[in-house]
């Protein structure tokens, strides 16, 4: 894949092109997509209910969660659109969490999407950015035991799987991977 093009607006939101993606910061104008995706089946499996019941709800884990995120960290998770019609299809971004020692990237997308490299194709523009605009040296994800859609991405992008964490709010533990040998 070739360097990711990136756009810095005038406004500061961050925007990066790939071959057939545009991957930018999540806005309220962005509620009913967010609705969709946070009640999609594999993101209720697979990440769990944000009781994301109606667009007001939506529009408040936005604001709560996404953009507070690149406020105060000046990353998080950006929304994924399919550069030739614009339309949303996923959320692909790093997180810091409070039981990691360094950011972890996150990912996910409608199920209609799943299965045509969108998601690979964004994790690496994604990480890329992390490491060269961000300054990251070492990038973490965690995903649940019997997400193997998750792990077979995680491995595809050079991430080694460490073994499991536990997060101070969940009962199961997730497993941790790295792009760093411990």
């Amino acid at each position: 894949m070739k360097k990711p093009l990136l756009n810095v607006l005038a406004s500061n939101r961050m925007e990066l092109y790939t071959d057939r993606l545009i991957i930018d910061e999540a806005t309220i104008t962005d509620a009913d997509f967010f609705f969709q995706l946070l009640n999609s089946p594999t993101w209720l499996e697979h990440i769990g209910d944000r009781e994301i019941k109606n667009k007001e709800d939506a529009v408040c884990y936005i604001e709560g969660r996404l953009m507070k995120s690149y406020r105060e960290n000046g990353f998080g998770l950006w929304k994924v659109s399919l550069k030739e019609s614009i339309k949303p299809i996923g959320i692909c971004g790093f997180l810091q969490r409070d039981y990691l020692d360094a950011p972890d990237i996150g990912f996910a997308m409608l199920p209609e999407f799943e299965g045509f490299g969108y998601m690979m194709e964004a994790s690496l523009a994604v990480m890329q950015f992390g490491k060269n605009t961000l300054g990251f040296t070492k990038i973490l994800a965690v995903t649940t035991e019997d997400n193997e859609r998750s792990k077979k991405l995680l491995t595809r992008l050079n991430l080694m799987e460490v073994g499991p964490v536990k997060a101070h709010d969940k009962g199961l533990p997730f497993l941790l991977f790295t792009n760093q040998i411990q």
